[in-house]
């Protein structure tokens, strides 16, 4: 896994989650399902990361 792929996936995981805990406290539901689809895709994105991997080793 790259450097800056890393470093994508981290920051989108942790910047969607915040995004998702402080919206969901103030009650806005479609900042809270952003915030939640960006997590998703930090996730997505370290995951198809590591596949790549796998199949070079």
């Amino acid at each position: 896994m790259s450097t800056g792929e890393k470093a994508k996936a981290t920051t989108e995981q942790v910047v969607g989650k915040a995004v998702r805990k402080l919206a969901h406290s103030m009650g806005k539901d479609t900042t809270a399902a952003k915030g939640a689809a960006l997590e998703a895709r930090g996730k997505a994105r370290a995951t198809k990361e590591r596949a790549k991997g796998s199949f070079r080793h």
